[in-house]
């Protein structure tokens, strides 16, 4: 075999060689990306923690009016607390499935109707079963919680069914609609409390659990190991390449002297 034999098979040797690190390179930067990308969420969710966890404490404010509903924000508003008074219309209460420390049942979800004529949906707590009966305040009410915004689509794997009034998640204006409230406020707000001091058939009030799921840092170690196991394996293949190198040209020099 002569050299001008051998050259295209080693140009295109060349060319794979190049595809391969090209590859490797694009995988080893994206993954290292990713990795930062999760830290730069993690430094995010720990400030988002720290200021909910300051925002909760405070005094609440008058609850957002209309004219300002536009303007609210996940993280700036979320768990704020917030005041308000009006009277509930309980005849359009929604009951929502609920998970709670006391065990399963449901979220009373009652609009209120202010003094401005805007409605908006509070939940008043924890009742253990749907043919409970929970107690209906009449008459002027005073409500103090923790601003919550809209949960749109339903439950994990369950949709919420407004036909069959089966709720799995606070969705307010799927429950508007249901309930024939017309504009209702995009937030409910989640009543805050003593549970003890409940009535005994409910709605119980303050089981509000305050978690933000930051699994980041278990992100970012993985986007991180597999662009280290990348740099492992290109390297590895690397010295492979180069150690074959001089072997090949060692046998294609006997070769070549017969």
């Amino acid at each position: 075999m002569n050299r001008s034999a051998r050259a295209p098979v080693s140009a295109r040797r060349q060319v794979a060689r190049v595809l391969w690190g090209l590859l490797a390179l694009g995988a080893l930067v994206g993954f290292l990306a990713l990795g930062h990308w999760q830290v730069e969420r993690r430094a995010w969710k720990l400030d988002l923690i720290q200021r909910v966890d300051e925002r909760v404490h405070g005094d609440p404010l008058s609850a957002p009016r209309p004219a300002d509903w536009p303007s609210l924000n996940e993280d700036r508003d979320e768990y704020r607390p917030v005041r308000l008074s009006g009277h509930y219309l309980h005849d359009r209460d929604t009951l929502v499935q609920a998970t709670t420390r006391l065990g399963g049942g449901y979220w009373v979800m009652t609009p209120l109707a202010r003094d401005d004529g805007s409605l908006v949906i509070i939940n008043r707590g924890y009742v253990a079963g749907r043919d409970v009966d929970y107690a209906r305040p009449d008459g002027p009410v005073s409500v103090t919680g923790l601003l919550r915004l809209s949960q749109p689509g339903g439950g994990f794997l369950r949709d919420n069914d407004a036909d069959a009034d089966r709720w799995y998640s606070r969705d307010l204006d799927a429950i508007a609609r249901a309930r024939g409230l017309g504009t209702v406020a995009p937030y409910f707000v989640d009543v805050t409390g003593d549970p003890q001091a409940a009535p005994a058939a409910g709605p119980v009030p303050g089981l509000t659990v305050i978690e933000f799921h930051n699994n980041h840092l278990v992100y970012a170690v993985t986007w991180y190991m597999l662009a280290l196991m990348v740099a492992a394996g290109a390297l590895f293949v690397a010295r492979q390449e180069f150690r074959a190198a001089p072997q090949g040209d060692k046998d294609h020099d006997r070769t070549g002297t017969h």
